[in-house]
């Protein structure tokens, strides 16, 4: 059995042109998801000046 990729924004079959996603619409909201800070990519922080000093 092939298991079929679905689209993650709406669980539809994936298309061949626009995978992962069905369409050019969903991959378009996953994109606009990214620009709008929904989505992050998380970071460690930096020590701070105080702790470098010590």
């Amino acid at each position: 059995m092939t298991k079929t990729a679905t689209c993650p924004i709406c669980k539809a079959p994936a298309n061949h042109e626009t995978r992962p996603f069905c369409s050019r619409r969903c991959a378009d909201i996953d994109l606009g998801r990214w620009f709008n800070g929904t989505y992050s990519i998380p970071v460690p922080a930096e020590p701070s000046e105080k702790n470098e000093e010590n």
